[in-house]
């Protein structure tokens, strides 16, 4: 069975490529769009989706995307880390209050408070919501996003700093007293290079519950590495070659290591009835960015793949471009790769997601997602 997930959006909704105009549930007031001349909106486009102010906010619309993620069966969503967007520990803990079936991932960088917190945290949201909280670290953040953020960890050591970060939060999480024996002296001991803990562990009704999955990324031996020894899940990216030999380098280190991680793809995909009203879909939101030059076919790098959805808003540049059933075929293959968890996204979010849902995923994953008449 394939797991998909939904990646939430970070700063709001928005139908268009340009953005200016992505706006939609947005966390603030629209830049300013000229009325007429170049840049003017079409008449259709200047009309907002509620005229009436201050009756919904940026997480009705958000909720609406979460509550369409649940309703349409994927497996979950996740709450991207985005230094200038919305604080994804709140957007995962609301997530995970709106719904009942879905797995909330929360992305988050090592930096933003201890491991000992981090899980505290975690353990309340697993007893909120039934176990459900999944973590991703986001290790490999620029070096101008970890100066704002007062963190002076760069290159390599920010991957030692995540595998103390992981050891420290299983540690704790998983570490019951003695019973009888006093406080002092019975809990976890850790003395590393950036974190310092003594008598660790939960107590009472913050034990026993299950870890968070985690969920890492990257393709620097490092990053593989990390995985190899503390990940569950590692998610990649399309490349014009292909994920396949990123893939054997996970392999390579795990086998060292004896653990099995599971290997994960992010795809922005536009997938529609047919492969020209896709391609017409995809044109039309890269001509918002690229209205001179060559069309959005000339990144079209075969399978279905296009090369070009980083320039209309995604943070990964390769996803998938087509008909539901040629969507579906290109997935199925990443399945049989070994890619078994894929994070889907598209634009506009709410919409996107139910197409997904009602056209796509049981073309993708036909064996767990088809209804099979009862044995009599």
């Amino acid at each position: 069975m394939t797991e998909f997930l939904w990646r939430l959006p970070s700063r709001g909704d928005g139908r268009r490529a340009r953005p200016e105009l992505r706006h939609r549930g947005g966390f603030s007031d629209p830049a300013p769009i000229p009325a007429t001349g170049i840049g003017a909106p079409r008449a259709a486009d200047r009309e907002p989706t509620d005229v009436r102010p201050g009756r919904f906010g940026p997480f009705d619309d958000l909720h609406q995307v979460i509550d369409a993620a649940e309703l349409a069966g994927l497996d979950g969503v996740l709450a991207p880390y985005d230094p200038l967007g919305e604080e994804s520990w709140i957007v995962a803990g609301g997530a995970l209050r709106a719904t009942r079936h879905s797995r909330v991932v929360v992305e988050f960088q090592p930096a933003f408070g201890t491991p000992v917190y981090a899980a505290k945290m975690s353990a309340t949201l697993q007893r909120l919501s039934g176990g459900r909280l999944g973590w991703r670290l986001a290790v490999d953040t620029d070096t101008e996003d970890g100066r704002s953020r007062g963190d002076r960890v760069t290159g390599d050591d920010r991957y030692t700093r995540a595998a103390e970060f992981l050891t420290v939060a299983r540690g704790v999480w998983n570490s019951e007293p003695v019973p009888g024996a006093g406080f002092r002296g019975t809990g976890v001991e850790f003395a590393g290079e950036y974190f310092d803990v003594i008598d660790g562990g939960f107590r009472g009704v913050l034990s026993g519950l299950p870890f968070p999955e985690v969920q890492l990324s990257g393709t620097s031996a490092a990053a593989l590495d990390l995985s190899a020894q503390h990940g569950d899940v590692h998610l990649f990216t399309e490349t014009p070659h292909g994920p396949a030999e990123e893939l054997a380098g996970l392999r390579a280190r795990t086998a060292e290591t004896g653990r099995t991680v599971r290997a994960g793809l992010e795809l922005p995909i536009i997938a529609r009835e047919t492969e020209d009203e896709a391609w017409a879909r995809a044109e039309r939101q890269w001509r918002e960015v690229r209205p001179d030059g060559p069309g959005a076919r000339s990144l079209s790098l075969g399978d279905g793949r296009w090369a070009g959805f980083d320039a209309i808003g995604h943070p990964q540049t390769i996803g998938l471009v087509g008909s539901y059933e040629q969507v579906a075929r290109q997935l199925r293959a990443y399945a049989a790769t070994g890619f078994d968890t894929v994070v889907l996204t598209g634009h506009p979010h709410i919409e996107e997601v139910h197409r997904a849902g009602e056209h796509l995923l049981f073309l993708a994953d036909p064996a767990t997602r088809t209804l099979k008449e009862a044995a009599v």
